[in-house]
Order: C-alpha cells, then structure tokens, then sequence
C-alpha cells in the first residue's frame, strides 16, 4: 500500500531532486534498494515453494501466509525494480500506460498485503478464542479461498478505480510529463477517506485481535486450577450381573477437552487431535477402548483422576501456544504501525498543504518504509510457526533432513 502512495507522492519528490544526486549517494542507494528487493523476493519465494514441497501446510490459516507472500513477492519482483530507475533519475521514462498499470499495481499489492495482515490476525484470534467454532472450519478451504479472494477485490477497489478514470471525471490530467504519480495526489480528502480503510482500520483491528486474546489468556490463566472435563461420552454401556456384583462395558473415545471449551462438543473435538502433540503420539486418536470396571465410588474416583493429568496438561498446551499467538500478534501490531503510520500521515498532511509544508526526503524515507514491511513479513509470520520452520529446513537443508529426518528443525 504504500508503494502505491508513496510511489505517488515520491515520483513527485524524486522528480525534484532525483537528478541531483552525488554519484556516490546515488551508488548506495542502488545498492541498498537492490538489497531490499533480493530479500523481499527471496524470503516470500521461500514461503511459496514452503506450499510447494510440504503439503502438511496446506490447511486454511497456513493459505492465508500464502496469500500474503504472494501479494509481497510481486511487490518487491515488480513493483520496486520499476521504481529504482525512476527513484534515481527523476523522469519516468516507460510511458503514461505502463505508468498506470504500474501505480495499480503498487497500490493493489500493497493494500493486498495490509489486508492479509489483517486477516491472519483474525484467524487467529478466532483460534483463540472461539476454538471450537474455529477447528470445525479450518479443513473448509472454499471458505478460506473466498476469504483469499475478497482481499485482492477489495484492495483493487479502494484505489483501482480512481487511478484509472480519476482525470476522465475530473476533466483533466495534473500529472506531468515524465513523471508519474496518481491524479488524486493533492486531494487530501480522498487521501484521508482511503487511508481511513488503508491504515486506521486495520490497525484498530489487528490491536483489538491481539488485546481480545490477551484478555481471554489471562482469564484462562486465572481459571487454571479449574479441571478439564473428559469429552470421553459413552457411546454404548451395558450391564452384566454375575457373582452379584454389577460391571459395566463401556466403549468411548480417548479425546480430552481442555477447560476453555464445551464438554458437550465431542463430535467436532475429534477433529482437532493433530493440534496437541500429547496425543499425536498415539496413532489411534479416536480409537474405541472398552473398560471393565466395577461400579462403586473407588472405582470412579480412581477414573476420574486418571483422565485429569492428560486434560490437565492439554490445557497448559494450548494455553502456552495461545501465548505464543498473542506475542506473535504483539509484534505484529508494532511492525505493522512502525512502517504504515508514519508515510500515512506525511501523505495526508502533504496533500493537504500540496507539498509544501513536508521535506521530500521524510516522505521518500516514509515510503520506503512500507516497502521494507513486505521484507519483514515472510520472517515476522512463517518463521514464528515451526511447521513453515520445518519447510524451510527441507528446502535450505535437503541432505540433513535426509540423514536426520526425526528432526524438526535444522539450522544451515
């Protein structure tokens, strides 16, 4: 997103000032904005071939990482090498139409990015605290695929139509020749309403994600002496008398749920056994056991607190991955406003006093910033969850994940 913008407002800059450049600060900026282009494109094409050679990461939330490398990788791919040589000179030189598809582009790509962000930190606010809702959809990939969908449309609808027919309804073009910036770049208003879907929004909504589930751990944290209930509902139980006493065969499934949930939600629990690793060893997650036991007070007591250490210690496993979450979230919401907020209100205020009252190397350093959040994303996101940590080592290190493949992780 603000490539698009700032693509805008430093065409303009650039145009300025570009051509006056020392030849040696003119060499480090090439250098440092090749450099930023190989690891935007590097780090989110790991994250693609990640989908590629690990099909374990294909569920709905891991799509959603997917989504965003894609929109990060085209920006850094197309999006900055089109604008180095314009950054340096100062004059557009590929035309008036490759100059729009190219400021489409650029503000497509990186709304498309805010978007996502948004997303997954809906996702996994959801995860949290609706988890039982939550793990009965996450196998529904049509729904993560509309999801996926609705963010490209309605990142191209915030900006798309106006950079196109913006001089037909205004009557006339302010752009320039040999410079390339969008026609709205002086309307403050429309700049202001934009970034209001652009930024405000999305930043409120990721903080709230990330302060609901802060709230929701801390409330667990309080409750966690609380006993887990056994999601262990007989299914079939028949008495049998002999000797005088009384036996009872019981046929249930093994399948704990934690305390943060319903007791009465067997049949979408069963579902989520790859998710705790207490029960991953087991190869028959829901296998059907029969029990004889005999019915008196000991006998269910002892019972009972057999089936309390596991549901207890599921508990404290989801209780510290949500942590994890939450952190994760955290450092989301900082990031995410250290590169947005900052070119945000220098294009406003820049508009609003048309270029006057704002020095164009803040607002180039402002711009870049955004692009540096596309460079930031395929670490702050894949590299915290050790399933893309596992795809990564197969990819970076193929020969020891041959030779040691009980291994998770391998650092090259």
């Amino acid at each position: 997103m603000g490539a698009h913008v700032l693509g805008s407002n430093s065409s303009g800059n650039s145009s300025e000032a570009g051509s006056v450049l020392p030849g040696h600060l003119v060499l480090l900026l090439s250098v440092l904005m090749v450099t930023l282009v190989v690891v935007v494109v590097a780090g989110n094409a790991l994250v693609i071939m990640a989908f590629v050679v690990d099909k374990t990461l294909r569920n709905q939330s891991n799509y959603f990482f997917l989504n965003l490398a894609i929109s990060d990788f085209l920006v850094g791919a197309f999006c900055i090498p089109v604008y180095i040589p314009y950054n340096l000179t100062g004059r557009w030189m590929l035309g008036k139409g490759l100059c729009k598809m190219w400021l489409i582009m650029d503000y497509l790509l990186c709304t498309a990015s805010v978007f996502n962000i948004v997303l997954i930190s809906y996702d996994r606010f959801l995860s949290v605290t609706r988890a039982v809702k939550y793990r009965a959809q996450r196998n529904m990939t049509r729904l993560a695929v509309f999801k996926m969908v609705a963010v490209w449309v309605l990142a191209f609808l915030l900006y798309g139509p106006a950079i196109i027919f913006w001089e037909f309804i205004v009557g006339q073009s302010i752009v320039p020749p040999h410079e390339c910036y969008a026609e709205f770049y002086f309307t403050w208003y429309f700049l202001l309403s934009a970034s209001t879907f652009e930024f405000f929004t999305p930043f409120v909504s990721v903080a709230f994600f990330n302060f609901s589930i802060y709230l929701n751990i801390q409330h667990r944290n309080k409750d966690g002496g609380a006993c887990v209930e056994v999601d262990a509902t007989p299914q079939r139980a028949g008495k049998k008398q002999r000797d005088g006493r009384v036996w009872s065969v019981f046929f249930m499934k093994t399948r704990k749920v934690s305390c943060s949930e319903p007791t009465a939600i067997s049949a979408v629990i069963k579902d989520d056994d790859a998710l705790s690793p207490s029960f991953n060893r087991n190869p028959d997650a829901a296998q059907i056991s029969m029990q004889r036991e005999e019915l008196s007070p000991d006998s269910r007591n002892s019972r009972s607190s057999q089936h309390m250490a596991p549901d207890r210690r599921t508990h404290r496993w989801r209780l510290s991955r949500d942590k994890k979450i939450a952190k994760s979230l955290a450092i989301i919401v900082c990031t995410f406003g250290i590169c947005w907020a900052p070119y945000t209100l220098l294009m406003i205020i820049r508009a609003a006093c048309s270029g006057t009252c704002v020095a164009n190397y803040w607002y180039e350093i402002t711009f870049w910033l955004l692009w540096l959040n596309s460079a930031i994303n395929p670490f702050l996101y894949p590299l915290c969850h050790s399933s893309f940590r596992r795809a990564f080592s197969k990819i970076l290190c193929p020969k020891r994940q041959s030779i040691q493949p009980q291994i998770g992780v391998q650092s090259c």
